[in-house]
């Protein structure tokens, strides 16, 4: 199914996973020219902004769909007015697994061209401005970062000598990934790729082979079988139609599937993995599909498109032959449609091959017994008889399918931080489910087109067992124990009802000069937390290693905690505005942010988040520094270490 939705976007990610003896480093993988060229009329002049990226970096584009990601690339006047219309070529765009959104970006090099009118600009001899820019790579985003610039009008350059304004993109890196690669890779990441298709292949394949044993689709072989042949004049003939009619099943869904993402585009996938509205009604839809399961109602597609394919099958031939399978795709749509939302639902991953894998493993489990037992009709006394558990096969579906469609309400949950649907909730829904399913295969509840008074059988005993002990196992889940088996599937830890009862931190102060009057007061060290709004790795030790006992107990306790957001926007006082240049770089320090930016690089040498460091009473650094890695006992040797040498 879809990829758990974290509520938090990412902006700020480490470079490394080490989270001590992290090597000091600046990193500076963008370098840009700016020139000026004749503007195409008279009294205009062009601003050609030439952005350089190291391999594998990338700069968004302007127009980015939302705030709640990445900072867009921006240009300002020198009165810091918005230079409208500047020109850009065509981004790439990409589903971003840290900002959980498609993003419009671009590699390697890019430029914009802003047309300016001469008499606008305010110095005569020199036109000042800014830009307003971020990079990111796989591991981490670097803060955003504002260029000032005076471009002296005299050094105007011909027309005719502008750039190329739209190279061709060489896009090296992996599709959505953008890990660094070397130079004989192609950056196709193929290995990766397919076996990440194989995996949806078997996915469309166990689902096309639940498929088969439901009412709709298992009486239907022994009747397709004997059509084939009696009324085909050899037995090569009864099997050359059954191959035919086989392949036509598959092409039939495997086609479906290309079409539905042709009509609405390779990011629908994305769409429905992302989007909380998207979800809201996957999550509504499967649950009509697993009700229609149980009985209470059929959901089926017009009686007169069955009715005018099987006159179609009628002509014989290829055609005839043709429309059986589209009959069979009709007629067996009551049970084959919640199947096929799902595994289309689970196929999200933004690209044709992945909903055409799918289908075509569903649609091949579907083909392969018309197939075998037209080539050894013989084979068909092994099948059981129709009967009452062909119903209780799709009951079963039914109820899975209603359990899996709160994974998608979770989905939804998470992005829009509702606070519906937390872990402990959620797995008791699967637990209730789980329940459900038990008690109907002992036979202690009956849906509508059950009959009553049927004997159990050892093999629906045996299957309710293992739904009882399955409900056993996500047990201890509700109290926050582990449930490794089914990780992935409900919401993260941190999504809780306990999280925030056992071991919650929240840093004392936001201002460095406060935290330490405090520290100095309290005589305890200053621990400085790096940080970013949205930075997903800064969010992922907030709630993964800060909310273990033993680092909470200090984080709350023994030191003064101040967390410094190095993108926070709001202006500071103009008084208090500063430029200062450190590792060849120059600060304009005019927000929040710029200044413990500022305050990181030039105090630590380091420009990347989640960061950390311990200081004594006069800002001198005690021990290591920390970053990023998802291990408490990792955090809790660092915070001891430092603590006893202060």
């Amino acid at each position: 199914m879809t990829r758990i939705l974290t509520a938090f976007l990412a902006i700020f990610t480490l470079a490394t996973t080490g989270i001590t003896s992290i090597s000091a480093q600046i990193e500076d993988p963008i370098s840009w020219e700016l020139n000026l060229y004749e503007g195409a009329n008279e009294g205009e002049v062009d601003v050609i902004y030439h952005a350089s990226l190291d391999t594998c970096w990338h700069i968004y584009s302007q127009f980015l769909e939302t705030d709640d990601g990445p900072i867009a690339t921006a240009f300002y006047t020198g009165d810091y007015n918005v230079i409208e219309g500047v020109e850009e070529c065509t981004p790439l765009v990409e589903y971003d697994p840290n900002f959980m959104m498609d993003l419009k970006f671009f590699e390697e090099e890019v430029y914009w061209k802003a047309t300016l009118k001469i008499a606008d600009i305010s110095s005569p001899d020199t036109l000042r401005g800014s830009l307003l820019y971020m990079v990111c790579n796989a591991t981490m985003c670097l803060p955003p970062t504002d260029i000032y610039y005076n471009l002296a009008l005299a050094d105007i350059k011909p027309s005719s000598s502008k750039p190329n304004l739209c190279p061709p993109s060489k896009h090296l890196c992996k599709e959505g990934s953008h890990d660094e690669i070397d130079s004989d890779d192609n950056g196709l990441g193929e290995e990766g790729e397919d076996e990440g298709l194989i995996w949806i292949f078997l996915m469309g394949f166990g689902l096309g082979l639940a498929a088969l044993f439901t009412p709709c689709v298992f009486p239907l072989i022994p009747m397709t079988v004997s059509y084939f042949t009696k009324t085909s004049k050899t037995k090569a003939d009864g099997i050359k139609n059954a191959l035919i009619y086989g392949f036509f099943i598959i092409f039939i869904y495997t086609a479906l599937g290309l079409s539905l993402t042709a009509i609405f585009g390779v990011d629908i996938m994305n769409v429905i993995s992302t989007d909380p509205y998207f979800n809201l009604g996957l999550f509504v839809l499967l649950v009509v599909f697993g009700i229609s399961f149980l009985g209470f109602f059929e959901i089926q597609l017009p009686q007169s498109w069955a009715n005018k394919a099987d006159e179609a099958s009628d002509k014989g031939g290829l055609i005839g032959i043709f429309f059986m399978a589209a009959t069979l795709a009709i007629v067996s749509f009551s049970c084959t449609g919640p199947l096929i939302g799902g595994a289309l639902a689970g196929a999200a991953t933004g690209s044709f091959a992945a909903p055409t894998a799918v289908m075509l493993g569903f649609s091949i489990a579907l083909a392969l017994p018309f197939m075998f037992f037209s080539a050894f009709p013989g084979y068909l006394n092994s099948l059981p008889t129709a009967g009452g558990w062909l119903n209780n096969v799709k009951v079963v579906l039914g109820l899975v399918e209603i359990g899996f469609a709160f994974k998608f309400l979770s989905n939804a949950d998470l992005v829009l931080q509702l606070g519906l649907l937390p872990r402990e909730i959620f797995i008791g829904i699967w637990i209730i489910v789980s329940l459900v399913l038990a008690a109907y295969l002992f036979g202690l509840i009956n849906f509508p087109h059950d009959t009553k008074g049927v004997k159990i059988g050892t093999k629906r005993k045996v299957l309710g067992a293992v739904f009882i002990l399955f409900s056993g196992y996500m047990t201890p889940g509700l109290w926050g124990g582990s449930v490794d088996l089914i990780s992935g599937f409900p919401p993260p830890s941190f999504y809780s009802i306990w999280s925030h009862e056992n071991g919650h931190v929240e840093a004392h102060f936001t201002d460095y000069d406060k935290a330490m009057a405090a520290a100095q007061d309290q005589n305890k060290p200053l621990l400085l937390d790096f940080t970013g709004w949205a930075c997903v790795n800064c969010r992922k030790m907030e709630e993964q290693v800060w909310t273990d006992k033993r680092v909470a107990k200090i984080l709350n306790e023994d030191v003064i905690l101040v967390s410094l957001y190095v993108d926070d926007r709001t202006k500071l006082p103009e008084d208090e505005w500063e430029v200062e240049e450190y590792g060849g770089k120059v600060f304009h320090i005019r927000t929040i942010g710029k200044r413990w930016s500022y305050l990181q690089a030039s105090q630590f040498n380091r420009n990347a988040q989640p960061f950390y460091v311990l200081l004594d009473h006069d800002g001198n650094q005690i021990g290591g520094s920390a970053g990023y890695n998802s291990d408490p006992d990792v955090f809790l040797d660092y915070l001891n270490d430092a603590l006893a040498k202060f």
